[in-house]
């Protein structure tokens, strides 16, 4: 798989996503670091526009981060991480696109930020604290079991410090939350050694 070296820029937050559901779901993998904006000779063989993540798994090569995912998510289904059931399902994407439009598109290296870097962390923080309830009603977000909306959630609440958004008491649900995530194994084992280093 090829990564975002950055762990800030798009690629490197989009990256973690992918690493992170391999790393859930206990698949072995090589991870390579690209740096944004410098040309790698292998990725380009594999993935004409050079974006990260590219994941190859023998001839097959992936890009876009929800496409990888869904990929993993069927060719290594267990443990699954989305629901059985076409509704539950529906629901999850819903979700899915919900924390993707009004929370991933509020950070600093989203990709047409049309607001100031302190207006997106100023809405960002607003909006996470309005749904802080959420965080309290079940162990998981909007589940009893682990998902990719846990695995789309956690790489984004472990730079927030990173990118300069401090969460008040009032979130302390979501802050709690993230604690929990953080300390899963999957999650530990997906950080490269710079991510790690985001939130010491």
């Amino acid at each position: 798989m090829y990564s975002g070296a950055d762990p800030l820029s798009w690629a490197g937050l989009s990256s973690h996503r992918v690493r992170l559901v391999l790393s859930e779901k206990d698949i072995a993998f090589e991870s390579v670091a690209v740096e944004d904006g410098v040309h790698n000779a292998e990725l380009l063989q594999v993935n004409p526009s050079g974006s990260c993540p590219t994941l190859v798994d023998r001839d097959l090569a992936l890009y876009d981060t929800r496409v990888i995912i869904d990929y993993l998510d069927e060719r290594y289904p267990h443990p699954p991480f989305m629901p059985i059931d076409p509704v539950s399902r529906a629901r999850t994407r819903l979700a899915l696109y919900r924390i993707e439009a009004d929370w991933y598109s509020l950070l600093p290296s989203a990709p047409h930020q049309a607001l100031s870097d302190e207006e997106a962390k100023a809405a960002l923080v607003d909006s996470l604290v309005e749904a802080n309830e959420v965080f309290e009603a079940l162990p998981f977000f909007f589940a009893e079991e682990y998902s990719i909306l846990d695995a789309t959630l956690a790489p984004l609440l472990w730079r927030l410090a990173a990118y300069g958004i401090v969460l008040p008491k009032s979130a302390s649900a979501l802050t709690d939350y993230g604690k929990r995530m953080f300390a899963r194994e999957g999650f530990i084992a997906s950080l490269t050694d710079v991510e790690r280093d985001l939130n010491r």
